[in-house]
């Protein structure tokens, strides 16, 4: 729920449009009211209501797909801590993948300022739209917005906080939140500091072979830095997605149908 500029307020310089304190004031508690009123909705219509993560519990896991385990230190994303997903080709199915296993496992999930999130394929991809919490626009108050999830949710994606201008001090409250409430912050795009950074290398679609037939899956190198991955980091290949749309290890290469992602086929989604 973005703010919407007053049509009747001019600034006095002739620029443009400028709001008063008290409607900036408005429009911050609408979006941080908005947070909070999501949070109920969630426990209304689970079957048992939301208990929120206990401050300490960092050594528990969030599960993720089999196939992403080896990459990440415990096999899965460690209450607690921050972890970042470059963006770039393979970045949205590897959010997907994630929020997948966390919510089928009856993890809470928020996602905040990714207004092009599909619910149908985030469905399709195993995310259980009843776990999952959206606030396409944050506006301004995306910190606070976030704050504000991190109170009740397990796993709450922040998109592009690169563009949004994160101070570093913001950064570090967030980062100190997470710890505090045993919850797993999840930046998809750039966040210095993180404690596991995932980015997709090397992405070919499978299955238009000499220019022809259907893409069946992306062959994508998924790459894993930070603490606990050691001073190479880890790698593995897989499917992302693999043909019936989930995360899968790739088979060894045949040398025939694959289609870099440089080419026409970089424009899909995700």
């Amino acid at each position: 729920m973005a703010a919407s500029p007053d049509p009747g307020a001019g600034s006095r310089d002739g620029r443009g449009p400028s709001r008063d304190p008290a409607a900036r004031a408005c429009d911050r508690g609408g979006r941080l009211e908005l947070a909070r009123g999501l949070l109920r909705r969630m426990e209304t219509r689970s079957e048992r209501p939301h208990e929120a993560p206990v401050p300490g519990e960092d050594g528990r896991l969030l599960p993720v797909p089999g196939p992403l385990a080896p990459l990440l230190p415990g096999g899965g994303l460690r209450r607690g801590s921050t972890v970042s997903v470059a963006t770039g080709p393979g970045a949205g199915s590897l959010l997907f993948a994630l929020l997948a296993a966390a919510s089928q496992d009856g993890t809470w999930a928020g996602v905040i300022g990714r207004p092009g999130l599909g619910a149908v394929a985030a469905a399709e991809a195993g995310v259980r739209l009843d776990r999952l919490a959206l606030v396409p626009e944050p506006g301004p108050d995306l910190v606070a917005v976030a704050a504000a999830l991190l109170d009740g949710l397990d796993l709450v994606v922040m998109s592009g906080p690169e563009r949004a201008g994160i101070r570093a001090a913001d950064r570090q409250r967030l980062a100190a939140r997470a710890r505090q409430r045993g919850a797993v912050l999840l930046a998809l795009g750039s966040w210095p500091g993180a404690d596991v950074r995932l980015h997709c290398a090397t992405v070919h679609w499978e299955g238009a072979d000499a220019g022809a037939g259907r893409l069946r899956s992306r062959r994508v190198e998924v790459r894993a830095h930070g603490r606990g991955t050691g001073a190479a980091g880890r790698s593995a290949e897989l499917l992302l997605p693999g043909p019936d749309g989930r995360v899968a290890v790739a088979p060894q290469r045949a040398g025939r149908g694959t289609v870099p992602s440089t080419r026409v086929v970089a424009a899909v989604a995700g």
